[in-house]
């Protein structure tokens, strides 16, 4: 039986809590903004800002993908269209878990690709 995840909670004074859900909040609208301010060093913005980081490479990888199926007679329209329109919702949801995670203070990866965003060094 595989080990259970745990959850963090950031444990802060209420003004920095406050400060730093915001900004990895922030992360999952325009990643590249909280590393231009001083909350780049916090480690809870920093894990926000990977999380999105994966989820924007993944959304642009599929998209170029949905594209490339398009033109395909046949099995492009179900590609392209039915399984497209699916793992796009589905990617929708991944984004706004990972917003909710970061406004509730969590500090969760996100399912099937959040393991890949420890993998980012800045």
């Amino acid at each position: 039986m595989p080990a259970k995840k745990t959850k963090t909670v950031m444990t802060t004074s209420s003004g920095s809590k406050s400060k730093n859900t915001t900004m990895a909040a922030l992360a999952y609208v325009l990643f590249f903004i909280p590393l231009l301010t001083e909350s780049k060093n916090d480690p809870f913005v920093k894990f926000h800002v990977k999380q999105s980081l994966v989820l924007l490479i993944v959304s642009i990888g599929w998209s170029l993908c949905s594209r490339f199926f398009a033109y395909l007679p046949v099995i492009g329209w179900i590609v392209g269209g039915l399984v497209g329109t699916v793992i796009s919702i589905l990617l929708l949801i991944l984004w706004i878990k990972g917003l909710m995670n970061a406004l509730n203070g969590k500090q969760e990866e996100l399912p099937v690709i959040g393991k890949y965003a420890s993998q980012f060094n800045f």
